[in-house]
């Protein structure tokens, strides 16, 4: 079996870097709202990602950034709380109410005309 080895990878490559003037012009926060909405789980994915761990906790996480930039930290922690039982896997996604169920479609005799 050959050996595998880890070359280094340069992080970044091909975006601006912190200083960039691009960046500069870009706040914080808006930078932070555009990471929480790019790692939103959209509602086309919901189903396929309701359980990724990974998924789950990065959007966590970047909502926490976003609150703690607004000065909420009480519900930045929320989020990385959130975040956190994603990772060790304390948590779970909830069944979801639409699927699986199977509703008593009857009618009752008082119901009827």
């Amino acid at each position: 079996m050959a050996e595998i080895t880890a070359k280094p990878v340069k992080v970044g490559t091909g975006l601006p870097g912190p200083n960039s003037s691009q960046l500069q012009e870009i706040g914080t926060l808006e930078l932070a709202r555009a990471l929480a909405e790019r790692l939103a789980i959209a509602e086309t994915d919901w189903h396929r990602l309701k359980s990724n761990r990974k998924a789950r906790a990065l959007e966590q996480a970047a909502a926490a950034l976003v609150f703690l930039l607004k000065d909420s930290p009480e519900e930045a922690i929320l989020r990385l709380q959130q975040a956190q039982s994603w990772l060790d896997g304390s948590i779970s996604a909830p069944p979801c109410p639409t699927h699986g169920h199977k509703r008593d479609l009857k009618v009752s005799p008082e119901q009827n005309p």
